[in-house]
């Protein structure tokens, strides 16, 4: 394994932890724009129908993955520009 990925995994690790934060809360803030609940529901709430369990379900899913990938691809060129290292 190259230097340069193994000195990236701390700032990778760091990262991941910033975008789950981010998304986490940018999706509460777009689900009460959506949906008309404070909290999206879970998979076994059992007064939310299937329909609604599959919408937030949906949507966390592609704001934690977009979120994720910015985050990751930033964090990745921010490194390149300081080391003028690609660490992936």
């Amino acid at each position: 394994m190259k230097a340069s990925k193994v000195a990236y995994k701390p700032v990778g690790l760091a990262l991941g932890a910033v975008s789950g934060a981010l998304a986490g809360a940018v999706f509460k803030q777009v689900w009460k724009a959506v949906g008309h609940d404070e909290d999206a529901p879970g998979a076994t709430d059992q007064d939310r129908n299937w329909r609604e369990v599959m919408l937030a379900a949906t949507l966390q899913g592609a704001i934690f993955s977009a979120v994720k990938a910015a985050v990751d691809r930033g964090g990745a060129t921010a490194v390149h520009r300081l080391t003028g290292t690609w660490p992936g």
